[in-house]
């Protein structure tokens, strides 16, 4: 294939409800959106998840705009691409900024899997059906509030319940969760709150039979993870650590982890995710993918990943209705009962609303073979 246009768009979504984790919340997602179209007129979409401020990553949506524009769509543009595999190589020399590269990567395998008349999820490989889902709740006002909403979304048959934890909103509250819910799978989300100073506190956490505790420290840590599973019964799953299959390996290695979070901008895009997938698979490490509130362009990639075999843990995909009132995809994404039908039609599977992307849009700019902008 040759790319020979390429538009981005700065979109503006509200969310249903606010979104809180450890470093801030969300009323609004802000994120761009790729648009790549081949000679032969085939269209991909891709996703960028990086925030509009450095609170996940040192990623940004501005960032990202400008890695794209100076950086990546240069590379990309009229050159032949026979695999999106090669993709990650030809964006090699650039360190780092995985959030951007993946923004394009992810559309340029939704041609490939048009173009070879194949679901985005068998082009990669995977052999599902269908994936189960479970949900993610951020900080709540209060305990009730928590035990309401998790009471809620078990109802709606999600296998499984993420909640955001930080100091001072953690054994407490984990302790009312198992009471309330004693059979439930639960898992704690740090996102890099806590110290290794904090190690008392965290063994607390091992009388509730959690499925595991989620980047409890630095999200650039590994050794002190590896101390601190140590002296952990429950599993600690690694997520910010994880930026490349380099890193999956040191952290296994080391003892830091039992899990690994794979998330597709995180890591680069999804051939580094199905590398790190793979690998993980070898060492008998389970995996699931995590969500980072995509609209429905984003999450039909995740879906598209749980697919392969290793992802035997539920991810955060729920469903559009979890974060939107009217997702950017049509259909929307469903889940049922605990599930998301995989869809099987060539490419991601859903058919992009131009008219509600259009409204949007806060600003966009064009890119053509040549170098001509619009």
């Amino acid at each position: 294939m040759k790319i020979t246009d390429i538009t981005i768009r700065h979109l503006k979504m509200t969310m249903k409800s606010p979104f809180t984790t450890s470093f801030g919340t969300f009323k609004d997602k802000e994120f761009l959106l790729l648009e790549a179209k081949n000679e032969d007129g085939t269209v991909g979409w891709g996703e960028s998840v990086a925030f509009n401020a450095p609170w996940y990553n040192e990623e940004t949506l501005k960032t990202n705009w400008h890695m794209l524009e100076d950086f990546l769509i240069p590379l990309i543009l009229n050159k032949e691409i026979k695999h999106p595999d090669e993709v990650n190589q030809m964006f090699a020399p650039i360190r780092k900024n995985n959030m951007a590269k993946s923004t394009i990567e992810g559309a340029i395998w939704d041609i490939y899997a048009q173009q070879t008349n194949q679901s985005l999820a068998q082009a990669l490989g995977g052999t599902k059906d269908k994936i189960e889902v479970g949900i993610s709740i951020g900080i709540q006002n209060s305990i009730d509030e928590l035990l309401r909403v998790v009471d809620g979304f078990l109802k709606e048959g999600y296998k499984r319940i993420k909640v955001k934890i930080k100091p001072g909103w953690d054994v407490d509250v984990i302790r009312s969760l198992r009471e309330h819910f004693p059979n439930v799978p639960i898992m704690a989300d740090a996102n890099s709150a806590y110290r290794l100073k904090d190690i008392d506190l965290l063994k607390q956490l091992d009388e509730f039979d959690l499925m595991m505790i989620e980047q409890p420290l630095a999200s650039d840590d590994i050794i002190d993870h590896a101390q601190l599973q140590k002296e952990l019964k429950t599993p600690i799953c690694l997520d910010e650590s994880i930026h490349s299959l380099e890193d999956a390996r040191k952290a296994i290695e080391l003892g830091s982890t039992k899990i690994i979070n794979i998330k597709i901008g995180r890591v680069g895009g999804l051939t580094e995710a199905k590398k790190i997938h793979d690998y993980c698979e070898e060492k008998g490490v389970p995996v699931w993918c995590g969500g980072m509130l995509e609209s429905g362009i984003g999450r039909s990639h995740n879906i598209a990943l749980t697919t392969l075999s290793n992802f035997i843990l539920p991810g955060d995909t729920a469903g559009s209705n979890r974060y939107w009132e009217k997702d950017i995809i049509r259909p929307e994404v469903v889940a049922t009962d605990g599930y998301i039908d995989v869809p099987q039609t060539p490419g991601i599977g859903y058919e992009v609303d131009r008219e509600t992307v259009e409204a949007y849009t806060v600003a966009k700019k064009e890119y053509r073979s040549g170098g001509t902008t619009v």
